[in-house]
């Protein structure tokens, strides 16, 4: 008579998700290390249209609503510390440039302090952010 041999049933075989979880865990440490994120204003403000537009870098931004209220990460400052304020932002990000986003209501008064603020900051290079036309 013959011998009946029994064998184990083999598990079934897992695929080890470990060494592609390290590497997506590694990218995305990655690039949120390296990103850089742009401050909003913290107001939507009406702008005007231009006839010639350019793309620019991620700056600081500053808006002035329509009452001349000038609004910088969602907070409305005082003319006297606006230069604090940009200082403050020139230094977490010290080649960004500075954009103004004026309501078109607002004055021309309004929109020059800003711009002198940035230059006593020591940014040249500033920009009047423009709608769609």
């Amino acid at each position: 008579m013959r011998e009946r041999v029994y064998r184990q049933p083999e598990p079934p075989q897992a695929i080890d998700l470990t060494p592609m979880l390290d590497v997506v865990f590694i990218l995305l440490i990655f690039f949120i290390v390296t990103a850089t994120f742009i401050r909003e204003p913290g107001i939507d403000v009406e702008r005007p249209p231009a006839v010639t537009a350019e793309q620019r870098s991620p700056a600081i931004l500053v808006a002035v609503a329509a009452d001349n209220g000038i609004w910088i990460d969602g907070r409305q400052v005082t003319p006297d510390s606006l230069r604090l304020h940009i200082l403050r932002l020139r230094n977490e990000n010290p080649r960004g440039g500075l954009v103004i986003q004026a309501d078109r209501q607002a004055e021309l008064a309004a929109l020059s302090r800003v711009a002198d603020a940035a230059r006593a900051a020591g940014i040249e290079d500033v920009a009047v952010s423009t709608g769609e036309r």
